[in-house]
C-alpha cells in the first residue's frame, strides 16, 4: 500500500523584497545551510543589476525565470521492451525550479570574480534571452520537438 501523499512546504517571502520566487532562488542558492551568505550574494547580484540597468531588479529577475523557464520537456516511458523520449507539457512549480537550477548552474561556470557578479550576468543574460539556462531551455525544447512523433504515449 502507499503512502499518503505530503503537502507541499510553502516558502516564506523574501524579507527585503517580500517575493517567495526570491526566497525560493536564495534557498537554491544556499550551500551548506548558510542562509546569510546565500541572501548576501543574491541581494549582491540584485544590486549590481540596479547599476548596471537603472531597472527594478526584481522585475529583471522575473524576466529572466520567465525566459530560462521550459514549456515543454521529453521524459522517458517505457512501451513494450522500447524506452521513448515522450514531450510532456511541465508543471509551473517545476518550470520555475528548473529555471532557477539552470540559472544557478551556468552563472556558476561563468568567468567572473565574484559568485555575485556571476549571478548578476547570468541574470541580465537570461532577461535578454542569452545565456547557457537559454540555451539549455532552446536544447530541450528542440528535443521535444524532435521527439514529437511519439507525444500520443503521454500517460
Amino acid at each position: 500500500m502507499r503512502k499518503k501523499n505530503t503537502d507541499k512546504r510553502r516558502v516564506a517571502a523574501d524579507p527585503r523584497f517580500n517575493d517567495v520566487i526570491l526566497a525560493r532562488f536564495v534557498n537554491n542558492i544556499m550551500d551548506q545551510g548558510k542562509k546569510a551568505i546565500a541572501r548576501s550574494l543574491v541581494y549582491g547580484a540584485l544590486e549590481i543589476i540596479a547599476k548596471k540597468t537603472e531597472q527594478d531588479p526584481i522585475e529583471v529577475f522575473r524576466k529572466a525565470l520567465q525566459n530560462a523557464a521550459p514549456s515543454i520537456e521529453i521524459r522517458p516511458r517505457r512501451v513494450g521492451g522500447a524506452t521513448y523520449q515522450v514531450p510532456m507539457e511541465v508543471r509551473e512549480e517545476r518550470r520555475v525550479a528548473l529555471a532557477i537550477r539552470w540559472i544557478k548552474k551556468y552563472a556558476s561556470e561563468r568567468r567572473d570574480h565574484t559568485m555575485a557578479s556571476k549571478l548578476a550576468a547570468e541574470l541580465l543574460a537570461a532577461a535578454n534571452g542569452e545565456g547557457g539556462a537559454i540555451k539549455r531551455r532552446d536544447e530541450m525544447h528542440r528535443m521535444a520537438d524532435a521527439n514529437r512523433a511519439f507525444s500520443h504515449f503521454r500517460w
